[in-house]
C-alpha cells in the first residue's frame, strides 16, 4: 500500500461514527478476543503479567472506533484481567498491591486513548483544512476562467467597438468626399474635402490609439504608426518622415487624439504646400517631456512660411482646427519660419 494510500485510511478513522452500536459491540469482541487470547497463554506466561494482551486490545478499540468506545474497552479489560489474572483470582479483592496494579493499568489506558484521540483530533483539523484548500483552489480555478472569458469577451467587444467607430467616421468622411462630385463652388468642394479628410484621419486615429488588449499605446508607437499612414496618404514617397519620441509618455484618449490631428495637420501642411513644388525633402518629429510640459516638434526642410503669413490670422479651416484643438488643451501653438522650411511647436502640460 502506498504512503498516499495509508494516509488515506488512516484520515477516515475512527470507523462506525454514526453506528456507535456496532462499534461497541464489536469492542466487546475484541475484549472477548483478548481475554481468550489470555487464557491461553496464561500456563506459558510468569505471575505478574495480568494487562500483556488487554492492553493491545484498549489501544486497538480506541484507535479503530474512538475515544468513548477505547474508554469502554479500558473499562471491560481491566475488569476482566482484575478477575481472572490479578491475585487473588476470580475475585474482586482489593489490596494494596491489586491498587496499585489497577492504578497503573489506568493510568496507562487513560494516556494511550488521550494520544490517539489527539492524533484523530488533528488528523480530522488536518483533512478539514485541505478539502477547504481543495475547495478554495477550486473557486479560485473557477474565477479565473470566469474572468479570462470576461477578459476575452470584453476585448474582443472593445476591438469590435474600436473597428465599428473608426468604420463609421472613414465612412462619413467618404459619403462627404461623394457629396462634392455635386457641388460646383471650389470653396465648398474644398470645404467638404477638408471635412472628409479630417474625418478620416480621426477614423485612423482611433483604429490607431489602442492595443490588441485594448491598452492605451504610448505616444512614440502610436505617433511612428500614424505618420506611415500621412506619408502613404500624401502620394510624394520621395519625402522622408522621421521621429524621435521620448518612449512611454502617455496621454488620456481626449488630450492623445486632438495632438495626434494637430501633427497630422502639420505634416499634411508640409507635403501640400513646403514640397508643393517637390517630391523630396524631409520631415522630422520630435516628441519630449520636460518637467510637467509635454513639447511636440514638426519639422520640414520645405519653402518655408510667405513672407506676410500670420499663423494667428490664417483662415484655412485645418489651421482653424489645430488652434481650437491647442486652446482646448490649454496648450501653446506656434508656427515659426524654420530656415530653412517650417517649424510647427505644441507645448503643453502633462496632466492633459
Amino acid at each position: 500500500m502506498s504512503r498516499v494510500r495509508l494516509v488515506q485510511q488512516l484520515e477516515r478513522l475512527p470507523l462506525l461514527i454514526e453506528r456507535q452500536p456496532l462499534a461497541y459491540g464489536l469492542v466487546l469482541l475484541v475484549a472477548g478476543v483478548a481475554w481468550a487470547a489470555r487464557m491461553a497463554f496464561d500456563p506459558v506466561l510468569p505471575s505478574g503479567f495480568p494487562y500483556i494482551t488487554f492492553f493491545p486490545a484498549v489501544i486497538l478499540s480506541s484507535f479503530l472506533f474512538g475515544r468513548g468506545p477505547g474508554v469502554m474497552a479500558g473499562v471491560v479489560c481491566g475488569l476482566l484481567s482484575w478477575y481472572f489474572f490479578i491475585p487473588p483470582r476470580y475475585s474482586f479483592a482489593l489490596d494494596r498491591g491489586t491498587a496499585i496494579a489497577l492504578a497503573f493499568y489506568t493510568f496507562v489506558i487513560s494516556v494511550d486513548i488521550v494520544l490517539i484521540h489527539w492524533m484523530q483530533h488533528a488528523t480530522k483539523r488536518a483533512r478539514a483544512e485541505r478539502e477547504r484548500s481543495r475547495q478554495l483552489a477550486e473557486e479560485r480555478g473557477r474565477l479565473a476562467e470566469e474572468r479570462g472569458a470576461l477578459a476575452d469577451q470584453t476585448e474582443l467587444l472593445f476591438n469590435e467597438l474600436q473597428h465599428r467607430v473608426s468604420n463609421n467616421l472613414q465612412m462619413v468622411g467618404a459619403v462627404l468626399s461623394l457629396q462634392k462630385r455635386g457641388i460646383t463652388d471650389p470653396a465648398a468642394r474644398q470645404a467638404l474635402d477638408d471635412a472628409s479628410s479630417k474625418l478620416q484621419m480621426i477614423g485612423r486615429i482611433q483604429r490607431q490609439l489602442y492595443g490588441t488588449k485594448g491598452e492605451q499605446v504610448p505616444l512614440d508607437i502610436f505617433l511612428s504608426e500614424l505618420t506611415d499612414d500621412l506619408i502613404a496618404a500624401g502620394g510624394k514617397p520621395g519625402i522622408t518622415l522621421s521621429v524621435a519620441a521620448a518612449p512611454g509618455i502617455l496621454l488620456p484618449p481626449d488630450a492623445a487624439i486632438p495632438v495626434a490631428l494637430i501633427m497630422a495637420e502639420a505634416v499634411a501642411n508640409a507635403i501640400e504646400h513646403g514640397f508643393a513644388e517637390r517630391d523630396h525633402g524631409s520631415i522630422a518629429i520630435e516628441l519630449a517631456r520636460h518637467d510637467d510640459l509635454i513639447e511636440l516638434c514638426v519639422c520640414d526642410d520645405g519653402h518655408g512660411l510667405p513672407e506676410s503669413f500670420d499663423p494667428m490670422q490664417a483662415t484655412s479651416l485645418g489651421l482653424k482646427v489645430a488652434r481650437t484643438l491647442a486652446r482646448n488643451l490649454d496648450a501653446r501653438f506656434e508656427i515659426k519660419a524654420a530656415h530653412p522650411g517650417t517649424r510647427m511647436q505644441l507645448t503643453l502640460p502633462a496632466r492633459s
